[in-house]
């Protein structure tokens, strides 16, 4: 019986594969790759895996730590 791997639909991603790239990260964010980087050497992005020599973001926890950031009390 071949393996299959889980499905979008099962995580919840919509169409998303469960792991992303730095650049794909980078353009759902709206920030250039360098500005990822810098937020990981400096421990405050998203979370993120090496997988072998490369970094992959799992797009679950992407969305929890965008729903985590505060945003300016505009409305003083």
């Amino acid at each position: 019986m071949p393996r299959t791997s889980r499905s979008a639909a099962a995580s919840g991603d919509a169409g998303r594969p469960p792991l992303a790239t730095p650049e794909e990260v980078a353009t759902y964010l709206g920030v250039p790759v360098k500005t990822l980087y810098q937020w990981r050497h400096r421990g405050i992005g998203p979370n993120v895996l090496k997988v072998g020599r490369h970094l992959r973001y799992r797009w679950q926890e992407v969305d929890t730590w965008l729903n985590a950031q505060t945003s300016y009390d505009l409305t003083a």
